[in-house]
């Protein structure tokens, strides 16, 4: 007699059976999600050099975002592991994020490109202040800006959950609605 193996027993591919990649994306795709601009500002390569860059502003459009306690204020980003930001935040513990409004939807597609220009190019004609604590870009026109300081990472399949202590809270428009991701696209309400 064949035994069958229990829903969670785990295939090669590491997903219990039954599931897979695609039809895991096409179930989590019908999850609306508001669409955020995280920023933070890496150091510069060797700050006793003279002739190193900079600091530099990087930028990633995240869906995955969301408050998780009031008392202490605290937000959770999801970062696939070994992404640009996850690395950076693994690093520099202050970053910023951006709530980002239904009218900036081209910021959302230059800074979630694969195989894009420099960061610093694609801020470039974005209008954004500094971050009075992180120093990091806060989008013009943004809907809600917070600023936000590392207290844990945890690691969760191949992505990393950054959960951060809010540092600053601003809402600077209550013009427009949110710009969502709803299945593979950007979205607005209504």
């Amino acid at each position: 007699m064949l035994k069958t193996p229990s829903p969670t027993t785990p295939l090669p591919s590491g997903h219990a059976e039954g599931v897979s990649n695609d039809e895991f994306r096409a179930a989590m795709s019908r999850l609306a999600a508001g669409v955020v601009l995280v920023t933070a500002q890496e150091p510069p390569l060797d700050p006793d050099d003279p002739e190193a860059p900079g600091v530099e502003d990087v930028g990633m459009t995240a869906t995955a975002f969301m408050s998780v306690s009031l008392d202490p204020p605290l937000v959770l980003v999801s970062l696939r592991t070994g992404a640009r930001m996850d690395d950076l935040l693994d690093e520099q513990p202050l970053w910023a994020v951006s709530v980002l409004a239904e009218s900036q939807r081209h910021i959302a597609g230059r800074f979630a490109m694969k195989g894009r220009i420099s960061d610093r190019l694609l801020f470039e004609d974005i209008p954004y202040v500094r971050g009075e604590v992180t120093g990091a870009p806060l989008v013009g026109g943004a809907l809600a800006t917070l600023e936000c300081r590392t207290e844990q990472r945890v690691t969760a399949g191949d992505h990393t959950l950054v959960i951060g202590r809010v540092l600053t809270a601003h809402v600077p428009s209550a013009e427009g609605g949110p710009l969502l991701y709803f299945r593979g696209r950007y979205r607005q309400l209504g």
